[in-house]
């Protein structure tokens, strides 16, 4: 019943490298809140560890369809105002 192939992965090897591999034994911060804010932290890198190790994807993904707002600016021919993300650009 213990076949590698068989069972489900189980998260028992996240915990002890979250634990071991990055310190989590022991904090670095006093007060709950402040480890709280550190133990996320450092779940997000080690997901960014993770996936860095992937390989890329082999296509870019396909745009999104506009919103139902974008839509309608288009049908009024109003220019679409800038994304946030493209500002300093």
């Amino acid at each position: 019943m213990d076949d590698p192939l068989r069972c489900p992965p189980r998260s028992g090897s996240t915990v002890n490298e979250f634990a071991h591999g990055h310190g989590m034994r022991r904090c670095r911060y006093r007060g709950q809140s402040k480890a709280h804010v550190q133990h996320v932290l450092t779940a997000i890198a080690i997901n960014i560890e993770r996936l860095s190790g992937l390989p890329p994807a082999e296509e870019a993904p396909p745009p999104r369809r506009p919103t139902a707002f974008q839509n309608c600016l288009d049908q009024r021919e109003i220019p679409r105002p800038k994304s946030w993300r493209t500002l300093g650009t």
